[in-house]
């Protein structure tokens, strides 16, 4: 059985999945002259596909994280690394292939070709003029990317040939449908303070002390610097920089399009090839055997396809006035059109919204005296940093600037006041007593120096410091163990034939619970032991100060004609299978790229690397 494996992004190629998806390369350089940055066997990557693929990951990973990222921080990630070993993993694999003698004629190519999007023309099929053009935008031409094509396809052809063959683990699979497709019916409850009929005993003196002893951790203050800091925050001086007024009517101006945002419409639109076309579509319309959406289908498109999305009345040009004067849904047309004669439905009516700039003032004025604050800073910075030189204490930067000065106690989970900048919880956490002051920058173009006055190493506080707390930890304590022991009891004399509600309990019944079922507000473990649990046994577990009752009332084993049960085998036995493939593919890529022939320019990679920074 194939062990789930995690490895790297892009370095393993898994069944199932097609592990590339040419966009197309061409094979000139950065710099617009032929260069390689690696061979591979009798194969090449070229700057230009490396750079291509490490723009694209770098992307996907800003798209995940939802923020900007650098280069430095991507690559501090490991997706150079991760993109390099996925192209020449695709390499050897097209490398073999070719070695091998595997390649595709011209038809699998021209039916590839012609069923990728990004060259079907507006009327949907295959589009020359669209395919010219696809290519030209990422400096490739018809003769490369039909070459790296037909390389992709043998490769993914070979992929095929090294994992074919592998037959379904039925033995297995019909064992583990049987296991999985076992049922248990309980019946259980979550038993509180109530069920004890007897009040807890007051702790004594001696079992406080052994408590305390015991749960050290529990009463243990963290480590704890006492720190003395100067700041100086754009927010501190942004009210008190001076801000022109016409500077602020000028950004507003900028930002008009925000503030003025005119009527619009949301809105969709089906071209066709002239204007009869377009006209017999509409007839069909008013008459009631069509409508829009099934004229979008019968096209071969998608209502994605036709979306224009929030568009003014001067973007519809000629077709404004018609598409404005229409209601909501309602369709119009033939209306001329920048691909030809065509129908335009109206999704939604967006009506118009202004600011002005009175109201818009005092947010504007904000962010340029905020912009006015950290350039101040930012001046003052190199002054500062020569105090900081030059021996200047904490007080003496608050004396000669604007500074201000503070003081606050951290710890590692601090998060309030300055501790809320993470620059400065990491040089609190790096500081240490005695250290020289440095001058550090924030994220929001504030700077801060700061000065560890004391640090307080962890200590167990004494149990005089800590008696109240103790004595209600010790209750608490005490009553889950009672609360426990009492289901334990209860869980003891249970038969198939106890009330719950005789105990006083609100039963809970939960039929055909499978190895797979979650029950909410149970205790981790829980599912496993009922299983573990035959018909009319009992058991107890402790969950979150209180205990769960469970009774397993019956024991249903898996019916291998049922059709979940069929599903399931088939699906195991695909799982069980797909983790063979993996594992054999894996290892034959293995040994492909130890018998391949690999070289990589570092010279290549790096000029690559510097016209991304």
């Amino acid at each position: 059985m194939a062990k789930e494996k995690k490895t790297k992004l892009g370095v393993w190629v898994i069944l199932g999945i097609l592990f590339f998806s040419l966009v197309g390369f061409g094979t000139t350089s950065l710099t617009g002259t032929s260069n390689r940055l690696a061979s591979v066997g009798q194969k090449e990557i070229t700057l230009n596909q490396y750079a291509l693929e490490l723009r694209q990951a770098m992307d996907t990973l800003r798209a995940q994280l939802g923020i900007e990222i650098s280069f430095a921080q991507a690559q501090s990630a490991g997706i150079s690394d991760e993109v390099l070993a996925n192209l020449v993993n695709r390499r050897v694999l097209e490398n073999e292939a070719s070695v091998l003698g595997l390649s595709m004629g011209d038809e699998p190519l021209r039916e590839r070709l012609a069923n990728e999007p990004a060259f079907q023309g507006l009327a949907g099929g295959f589009d020359r003029a669209a395919y010219k053009d696809a290519l030209a935008r990422i400096g490739t031409n018809e003769s490369d990317y039909e070459q790296l094509t037909r390389d992709e396809m043998a490769a993914t052809l070979l992929q095929l040939g090294i994992v074919g063959g592998i037959e379904t683990a039925d033995g297995f699979a019909a064992l583990r449908s049987v296991y999985l497709g076992e049922r248990r019916d309980i019946t259980w409850a979550i038993l509180g303070s109530s069920v004890l009929t007897e009040a807890l005993p007051e702790p004594t003196e001696e079992e406080l002390i052994a408590y305390h002893e015991a749960h050290k951790d529990q009463f243990t203050t963290p480590e704890t610097k006492s720190l003395t800091y100067a700041v100086l925050l754009p927010s501190t001086i942004s009210e008190t920089v001076e801000v022109d007024e016409q500077a602020i009517r000028d950004l507003y101006q900028e930002r008009i399009d925000d503030y003025v945002v005119p009527e619009r419409r949301l809105v969709e639109r089906l071209g066709f090839a002239d204007e009869a076309a377009a006209q017999a579509a509409m007839e069909a319309i008013t008459a009631g055997t069509t409508d829009f959406n099934t004229l979008v289908a019968e096209r071969g498109l998608s209502l994605d396809d036709v979306d224009l999305g929030d568009v003014s009345r001067v973007e519809l040009a000629e077709a404004g006035e018609a598409v404005f004067a229409a209601s909501t849904d309602q369709v119009v047309g033939p209306l001329p059109s920048l691909v030809g004669p065509a129908l335009f439905r109206v999704n939604a009516i967006l009506a118009a919204d202004e600011t002005t700039y009175d109201d818009a003032r005092d947010e504007l004025r904000a962010e340029l005296a905020q912009a006015r604050a950290r350039r101040v800073i930012s001046d003052s910075v190199e002054g500062l940093t020569d105090l900081v030189a030059g021996g200047a204490t904490l007080e003496d930067l608050v004396a000669n600037s604007q500074m201000e000065l503070g003081t606050m106690a951290i710890t590692a989970d601090s998060t309030d006041g300055m501790a809320a900048y993470p620059e400065f919880r990491d040089a609190a956490a790096a500081a240490q007593i005695g250290d020289y002051p440095e001058l550090v920058e924030l994220s929001d173009g504030g700077v801060f120096a700061l000065r560890v006055d004391a640090i307080n190493e962890p200590a167990v506080q004494p149990l005089e410091d800590v008696y109240t707390l103790v004595r209600s930890a010790w209750r608490n304590e005490a009553m889950e163990t009672a609360i426990l022991t009492k289901a334990q009891e209860l869980a003891a004399a249970m038969t198939l034939d106890t009330d719950f509600a005789a105990l006083g309990l609100t039963a809970k019944i939960d039929p055909d619970v499978t190895r797979r079922s979650f029950i909410d507000r149970t205790p981790e473990g829980f599912t496993q032991q009922v299983f573990a649990t035959e018909a009319g046994g009992s058991f107890a577990m402790p969950y979150n100060g209180a205990a769960v009752l469970v009774r397993v009332d019956a024991v249903n084993a898996a019916d291998p004609e049922n059709a979940d049960v069929i599903a399931l085998r088939k699906s195991e036995g695909d799982a069980a299978s797909a983790g063979i493939a993996q594992d054999i593919f894996q290892i034959t890529l293995q040994q492909l790229i130890a018998k391949t022939e690999i070289q990589v320019d570092p010279a290549a990679v790096n000029a690559v690397h510097s016209s991304l920074q």
